[in-house]
């Protein structure tokens, strides 16, 4: 025992002097635009997320207005971004508006709110850590991702109008001779500018997860949240710099007339727009499980939290994901049976791509073990959690007939596959991301949100999300194409025009409905009241430190003795009348190993 003290003390001491506490900075530009405060930095991701979402979000308005009254004027909206043709939507700026939608909810909605904003708060509390490995990348990182921004909103105000070639971008529509103007241009810059600042980020999660990590915070006593946000960091450095090649060659094409994706009568060389599909793919299937691998750990971690046990099968979650990470690189085939690729390449993608589900499988079987015969508590975070197990669960399912040869060949670029994507990868996200937003926010901003609003917003969003993605798989099953500009052009979709109006307005009904959201999360964050130590009772530790959290976070260092599901234990209610206890607290027959005295530097 006495053995075990000395070289907790030691490792305390050695991390005190790793991580010295520096003075806070006295200027507002030090403090609130360039800063090295991980939690700063972390909000200027969520303030820019959470703008672009609702740039995104309204140009979905858009799109659900085309489908539901095609060639008739956008009320509101329309007067002030289309008064050149009326307001009515035209088929090229149709083009325009659902490639913007789907890559700026994509690149710059979801990835900077989930990724960017809790990745940065959330690490280095949950891990305790006084602030990233390398401050200063972690400021630069935002700032080229504000860059990013820049570019665009340019793209919105191009020559000949915004982006216009299908979030995909794929070549030759993507090239000057398919959509010329400075737009395209512009949008294919920002997707490349970002992938630099996610790089750098994935950088900065990974050395913080694996040098600062407290005294006694081995890998398995990490909350899930941590596990995901790391693993989606390896994903971003292996892989976003594929998609930064795919995007490089293009511009290069755009801007200097290369030829690395034109072929035939269009070229002097040998390009190949097929390769872009490759590029752009192998980047494109880890990126739904770079989106979906924090939502999973989060969702992990608040299901036990308000469940008020523990975590079913913590290992075997953490395999799972490490498992899906690894398959994650092998199965991107499956986007491009159509594409006329060799018969039995096409079977083993699709096996890989069944297999692959089988850990996610893992992963619902242990959420739904870990709700069973739990004492739930359904607060606004568990209830966004138990959202995106049930939405994600929807879109699971149906991406098993994408996953198979044959049902793809019928399914293939209908509005089954904007269905499927959109549960798995946007829903399933954006859920997560609110439930998370609930259960930090008391940390972040030291206030409470109020319950009964943001449960009003809850059941809005989650009974919206599942109409209107439902209303798209059954028009794809009926053999709606996406990407039509007005689809009752064909008789034979004349039957669909009331299940696609149905649709819009469930979507209609679910952009209003963020306004609860909206309401709620500016009048709490200036005048909700003062928020509890720790609000939901749970032990990880940045619920054992103030809220918001001092620049430093810690004054001392933490010993972490346990894991961070220790809930409704016998021996922890015996002794300390509550069915929860901190993942560094003694006990109160423990020995405690003196704190070191904080460094400074």
């Amino acid at each position: 025992m006495i053995a075990e003290e000395h070289l907790d003390r030691e490792a305390l001491e050695l991390a005190e002097a790793l991580q010295p506490i520096h003075h806070p900075p006295e200027t507002f530009f030090r403090k609130y635009i360039w800063s090295l405060d991980h939690k700063v930095i972390a909000k200027q991701y969520l303030w820019a997320g959470l703008i672009f979402l609702l740039v995104g979000g309204m140009l979905a308005m858009l799109i659900r207005w085309q489908w539901a009254f095609p060639g008739r004027p956008v009320p509101v909206l329309g007067k002030i971004f289309l008064g050149d043709s009326g307001g009515v939507i035209g088929p090229a700026q149709y083009m325009q508006v659902f490639t913007m939608h789907g890559l700026i909810m994509i690149f710059f909605a979801i990835t900077p709110i989930l990724i960017g904003a809790f990745g940065n708060f959330c690490i280095p509390l949950l891990i305790g850590a006084r602030d990233m490995a390398f401050p200063w990348l972690n400021a630069l990182s935002f700032w080229v991702f504000a860059l990013s921004l820049c570019l665009v909103v340019g793209s919105f105000l191009g020559d000949l109008g915004a982006a216009g070639a299908g979030w995909t971008t794929y070549p030759p529509l993507s090239t000057n001779l398919g959509t010329p103007g400075s737009g395209q241009t512009l949008m294919v810059a920002a997707v490349f500018v970002t992938g630099v600042s996610s790089i750098m980020g994935g950088i900065n999660y990974i050395t913080t997860t694996i040098r600062l990590r407290a005294p006694g915070m081995s890998y398995l006593r990490m909350p899930l949240t941590v596990w995901g946000l790391f693993l989606t960091a390896v994903l971003n450095v292996l892989f976003v710099p594929v998609l930064g090649s795919a995007a490089l060659l293009l511009l290069l094409d755009r801007v200097f007339g290369t030829q690395f994706y034109l072929a035939g009568l269009a070229t002097q060389g040998g390009g190949d727009p097929i390769l872009f599909q490759h590029l752009f793919w192998i980047f494109g299937h880890p990126e739904v499980y770079i989106l979906i691998l924090p939502a999973w750990g989060i969702v992990g971690d608040l299901v036990a939290y308000f469940s008020r046990k523990p975590a079913n099968w913590y290992l075997g979650s953490v395999l799972a994901m490490t498992a899906v990470t690894v398959l994650s690189a092998v199965v991107y085939g499956h986007h491009m049976f159509m594409t006329g690729i060799n018969p039995l390449l096409g079977q083993g993608f699709m096996v890989l791509t069944l297999i692959i589900s089988i850990p996610a499988e893992l992963l619902f079987l242990n959420w739904l073990r870990t709700i069973w015969k739990g004492s739930i508590r359904l607060t606004t975070p568990m209830l966004f959690a138990l959202g995106m197990v049930f939405v994600f669960g929807l879109g699971g399912l149906t991406g098993l007939y994408l996953g198979a040869v044959a049902p793809d060949f019928y399914l293939h670029d209908t509005m089954f596959v904007v269905g499927h994507f959109h549960y798995t990868m946007a829903a399933a996200s954006f859920l997560a991301s609110f439930a998370a937003l609930y259960f930090w926010f008391p940390k972040m901003f030291g206030r409470s949100m109020s319950e009964p609003l943001g449960k009003a917003h809850f059941w809005i969003s989650v009974v919206g999300i599942t109409l209107v993605f439902g209303g798209q798989l059954l028009a794809g099953y009926s053999g709606q194409h996406r990407r039509l500009y007005d689809p009752f052009v064909y008789q034979y979709l004349q039957p669909l025009r009331a299940l696609n109006r149905y649709t819009s307005y469930a979507a209609f009904v679910l952009f209003a409905g963020q306004l609860f959201f909206v309401w709620n999360f500016f009048h709490s964050m200036f005048r909700g009241p003062k928020a509890e130590a720790n609000p939901w009772k749970v032990g990880t530790l940045e619920w054992s430190i103030p809220s918001p959290p001092p620049m430093h976070n810690f004054d001392h260092l933490p010993i972490v003795r346990r894991g961070p599901h220790e809930l409704s234990s016998p021996e922890v209610r015996k002794r300390l009348g509550r069915d929860w206890i901190g993942q560094a607290e003694v006990l109160p027959d423990e020995r405690d190993v003196p704190a070191a005295a904080p460094a400074r530097g």
